[in-house]
C-alpha cells in the first residue's frame, strides 16, 4: 500500500538532492485514427490527442503541489507514425503535415514533448517507412516539441543496414537542417536497435502497437541521491556498496508508485509502468559521472568505468522491481554527454572518449547519447558509429541507441550550446577512418544464433 508518508521520507532527496519524476508520459494509441483521406487523418489524430491529454499538465502540476513532489515534464507518445499515415501518405510533404498537426496538439495542451514520429525497420522498410524516415530532418526542422525514432535492429531479427546508411544521411541532413538552431532536430532524434514499447523518456518515446488506447507511464530520476546515498559508505566494501544503492533505488522508485498511481487515478487512464532511470541534468550534483567517481574513480572513463556502470545498473533495477510490480521501459543508468556535467569535465579532459563511451553501453540503460562532434562528420562514419552500437544491442539482448549531433560548422575543441535540461557539449573527436565500403553493402546483418528460441 503506497501512502503519502513514503513521499513525507523523500522530503530531504527533493530539497537536497535533486530528486524529481522526470516525466508523466500519456501513451496514446493512433490506431483507430488511420485513414487514406490525409485531411481526415490528421483531424482525427488532432481531436484524439486533445481530448484524451487535456488535463495531462494540470493533473502533473496538482499532485506535484499536493506532494511536494518535482514533476519536470509532462510528455506524450503516440503510436509509430510511419504505421498511422500509412494508407494516407504518398510523399514526404504528406508526413512532415502530420508532424505539424502533432505538433499543434503538443502546444494546444501544453506537453513539453510529443514523441513517435517513428518508425520500426528492424528487419525491412515499408514505402511508407522510407517516406516517413526521408521527411525526418524537415519535419523536426519545421515543428518545435516533436521528436523522432527509428528502429533499426533486434535480437530476433537482425540489424537493417539499409537503414543504418540511411539514417547516417537522415542525421546529417537533420543537423543541415537546423544549422541556426545548433543542429537541434538531431537532439530530438534517436536510432534504436531492441526499442522497449513502453519508453517514457524522449527522443526515444513511442507508443507501442501492443499497448492499451491509452496508459500512463512515468519516468523517475535521481542520480543526486545516490550519489549523496554513497557518501555514507565511502571505502565499504562492495557488499554494502550495492545494499545501500538497491535500497536507494527502492525509495526513489515508491515515489515514481505514488505519482503514476496518483495520476492514473485522476486521468481515468490505467497505469503502464515506472521507468526508473538515472537520467541527469546539467545542475550540479546530479550526474551519473559524480556516481561513478563515488564509487572509486579518478574521473568517469578511468579503468573501472564500465565494471562501476555495471554494478550501477543492476542494482538501480533490483531496488526498483522490489518497489513496484511495473517497472519496465529502460531502468538503469543513462549517459548523455551534454546532460552530465561530470561526462562533460571528463570529455573535456580527454578521460572520456567517444570508444569507451562505447564500451560502457554495453552495461548501461541505453547508448551513446547527446554526444556532439564535428560538423564535417561523414554520414557513412555516423551510419558506422550507428552499426557498431546496434550490434551491441542485437548481440548482448539489450536496448542501445545512438543520439548524435554533427555541429555544422563546429571542430574539435569547440563547444555547443543546446540549453535547459539538453545542457552543452563539447566538440568530440571521431575516428576519421573511413567504413563506407563496408555500409555501402546494404542488406542485412542476421540475427545472432542464441535469437533461435522458438
Amino acid at each position: 500500500m503506497i501512502n503519502i508518508y513514503e513521499a513525507y521520507e523523500t522530503n530531504a532527496m527533493i530539497a537536497e538532492e535533486n530528486l524529481d519524476v522526470r516525466t508523466i508520459t500519456l501513451g496514446i494509441s493512433l490506431l483507430d485514427c488511420m485513414d487514406s483521406d490525409l485531411d481526415e487523418l490528421n483531424r482525427k489524430i488532432y481531436e484524439k490527442i486533445t481530448r484524451l491529454a487535456k488535463d495531462l499538465v494540470s493533473t502533473g502540476e496538482a499532485i506535484s503541489a499536493e506532494y511536494g513532489i518535482p514533476i519536470v515534464n509532462k510528455r506524450i507518445s503516440v503510436t509509430p507514425i510511419a504505421i498511422i499515415g500509412s494508407a494516407a501518405c504518398k510523399k514526404e510533404e504528406d508526413f512532415i503535415s502530420i508532424a505539424k498537426t502533432l505538433d499543434k496538439a503538443a502546444h494546444e495542451v501544453g506537453v513539453n514533448f510529443l514523441g513517435g514520429y517513428s518508425a520500426l525497420v528492424s528487419k525491412g522498410m515499408t514505402k511508407a517507412d522510407e517516406l516517413l524516415i526521408r521527411s525526418i530532418p524537415k519535419a523536426l526542422a519545421q515543428t518545435e516539441r516533436i521528436c523522432s525514432s527509428v528502429n533499426l535492429g533486434s535480437s530476433k531479427t537482425g540489424i537493417n543496414m539499409d537503414a543504418v546508411k540511411l539514417m547516417g544521411e537522415i542525421v546529417r541532413e537533420a543537423a543541415v537542417e537546423t544549422k541556426d538552431n545548433e543542429c537541434m532536430g538531431c537532439a530530438k532524434l534517436v536510432v534504436f536497435c531492441n526499442a522497449p514499447d513502453d519508453n517514457p523518456f524522449m527522443a526515444g518515446a513511442f507508443h507501442g502497437v501492443t499497448e492499451a488506447d491509452a496508459v500512463i507511464n512515468v519516468g523517475v530520476s535521481g542520480p543526486g541521491v545516490v550519489k549523496h546515498a554513497l557518501e555514507s559508505v565511502r571505502g565499504e566494501n562492495f557488499e554494502i556498496l550495492c545494499e545501500t544503492i538497491k535500497k536507494t533505488a527502492f525509495k526513489v522508485t515508491r515515489v515514481g508508485q505514488l505519482v503514476a498511481k496518483e495520476a492514473s487515478k485522476r486521468l481515468g487512464v490505467p497505469f503502464g509502468i515506472i521507468d526508473l532511470s538515472l537520467a541527469p541534468t546539467p545542475a550540479i550534483g546530479d550526474s551519473v559521472a559524480d556516481i561513478l567517481q563515488e564509487i572509486g574513480l579518478e574521473s568517469v572513463g578511468a579503468p573501472g568505468t564500465t565494471a562501476a556502470l555495471a554494478l550501477l545498473n543492476d542494482q538501480v533495477k533490483k531496488g526498483g522491481v522490489m518497489a513496484s510490480s511495473y517497472v519496465g521501459g529502460l531502468s538503469g543508468a543513462f549517459i548523455p554527454v551534454s546532460e552530465d556535467q561530470g561526462m562533460i569535465d571528463a570529455a573535456n579532459s580527454g578521460a572520456l572518449t567517444i570508444e569507451k563511451l562505447e564500451a560502457m553501453t554495453c552495461v548501461c540503460s541505453v547508448g551513446l547519447d547527446m554526444i556532439a562532434i564535428p560538423g564535417d562528420t561523414t554520414a557513412s562514419t555516423i551510419s558506422g558509429i550507428i552499426a557498431d552500437e546496434m550490434a551491441i544491442g542485437m548481440v548482448n539482448n539489450k536496448t542501445t541507441a545512438v543520439r548524435i549531433i554533427p555541429v555544422i560548422g563546429k571542430k574539435v575543441g569547440d563547444r555547443v550550446e543546446f540549453g535547459g535540461l539538453l545542457g552543452y557539449a563539447p566538440i568530440m573527436p571521431v575516428n576519421t577512418y573511413s567504413c563506407e565500403a563496408m555500409i555501402n553493402r546494404g542488406g542485412r546483418i542476421p540475427a545472432p544464433i542464441h535469437s533461435f528460441k522458438n
